[in-house]
């Protein structure tokens, strides 16, 4: 396995679709990358040579990739958390927080269901 930013990439896999497995690199920025470092994008990884993998590297060192940008997204939820803003009060809560429906779905962010005693839907 090729390692690139202390992320072990799968070998089997197309290149474009390798860079993905990096937190941080989408299919759309990986494909920027490889053409700046004109690599073709259905090479396997296993049959990268050391220098195309090196280029790879140094391209992918230019943005904010892995630790340092789950770090600044933490804090900058943290921030929002702090100043009590309403994105920072629906972190806080769990809840939906880009303006969502939440009297029914949004179970992704509330978790599962809890029954209350004696709640009926009210007739209308």
């Amino acid at each position: 396995m090729a390692r690139i930013v202390g992320v072990d990439i799968p070998n089997e896999k197309r290149v474009v679709v390798s860079l993905t497995y990096i937190y941080g690199i989408g299919p759309s920025t990986a494909k920027k990358i490889l053409a700046a470092v004109k690599v073709d994008e259905d090479i396997r990884v296993k049959n990268l040579t050391d220098a195309q993998l090196t280029a790879i590297r140094n391209e992918v060192a230019k943005y904010h990739t892995e630790g340092d940008l789950r770090r600044e997204v933490a804090l900058n939820i943290k921030r929002l958390t702090e100043i009590g803003c309403y994105r920072g009060i629906r972190h806080r809560r769990g809840l939906p927080v880009r303006g969502q429906r939440t009297r029914t779905n949004a179970r992704t962010r509330k978790g599962k269901r809890k029954t209350i005693a004696n709640k009926k839907e009210a007739t209308r």
